[in-house]
C-alpha cells in the first residue's frame, strides 16, 4: 500500500503546506516556506474569521486552505494559468490537499481578466498574492481585484527601488527577465498612488517584506 507521504511527495508541489498548520507537509519548490510568508506579512486569525474570501491565483491552495482553517465563513479559489492554462502547474496539488483537509473551499477557474462582480460576486477580504507582476495590463488587473472587494484587498508583488517621489511601474526589471510570465513590477509609490487614486481604496499600507518584494492591505 502507498504511503500518504510517498502519494503527497508524487506530486509537483509549488506550495509548502506545513505540518503546523495543516498536519502534513509537502516539498514546494516555492523559494519561502509558506507559513514563513504568513509570519512575515504579518497574517494574523482575525483578519479572516467570520470572513468571505476570494483567492486569486491559488495555485496549490496553500492561502485558500490557511483562510478557511483560520475561520472564514466561505472560501473561493480561482486559477486558470495554473489549473488549466499555460503554466507547468496543475490543480493535482490542490484536489489532493482539498479531499485531505475535508476542506469546503469553492474553486472555479476563471482567469483574471473575467474576474467581475457578476461572475464571481464580492468577498469581504480577496487575496491577490503573487500575480500583479505576472499580469500585461497590471492597473486593470487591480482594478479587477477592487471590484469585487468589500473591505480588504491583500496585495503581494515584488517591487523597484525606483524614484520615490513618482508612481512608476518598471517593465520587465533585469532581474525579473529570466522568467517570460514576468511583466510589470511597481515602486512602492506606485501601488500605493494606483490603489488609492485608480481604486478607490481609502486606506493602503504599503512596505517591503524582503530586498525586493512588498505586502500590502487596502481597505475601502
Amino acid at each position: 500500500m502507498t504511503s500518504l507521504q510517498s502519494q503527497i511527495d508524487a506530486i509537483p508541489w509549488f506550495h509548502h503546506f506545513d505540518k503546523e498548520t495543516f498536519g502534513f507537509e509537502t516539498k514546494g519548490i516555492k523559494g519561502i516556506p509558506n507559513r514563513r510568508e504568513v509570519d512575515l506579512w504579518g497574517f494574523k486569525p482575525e483578519m479572516f474569521k467570520d470572513k468571505t474570501v476570494l483567492d486569486i491565483g491559488a495555485w496549490d491552495g496553500y492561502f485558500s486552505f490557511y483562510a478557511e482553517a483560520m475561520g472564514a465563513s466561505r472560501v473561493l479559489a480561482t486559477d486558470h494559468f495554473c489549473w488549466g492554462g499555460d503554466g507547468w502547474g496543475t490543480k493535482a496539488g490542490f484536489d489532493f490537499a482539498h479531499q485531505l483537509l475535508k476542506s469546503k473551499v469553492e474553486t472555479l477557474e476563471i482567469d483574471l481578466p473575467a474576474i467581475t462582480p457578476e461572475s464571481v460576486g464580492t468577498f469581504d477580504v480577496v487575496l491577490f498574492l503573487g500575480v500583479l507582476y505576472h499580469l500585461p495590463d497590471p492597473l486593470g488587473g487591480l482594478q479587477r481585484a477592487a471590484a469585487v472587494t468589500n473591505d480588504l484587498l491583500i496585495v503581494e508583488s515584488t517591487f523597484e527601488k525606483l524614484d520615490e517621489t513618482k508612481a512608476l511601474f518598471e517593465y520587465k526589471p533585469e532581474r525579473l527577465r529570466e522568467d517570460y510570465t514576468n511583466h510589470w513590477s511597481p515602486n512602492l509609490k506606485g501601488l500605493r498612488d494606483v490603489l488609492a487614486g485608480l481604486c478607490g481604496f481609502h486606506q493602503v499600507d504599503v512596505r517591503p517584506w524582503s530586498a525586493d518584494r512588498l505586502i500590502c492591505y487596502a481597505r475601502k
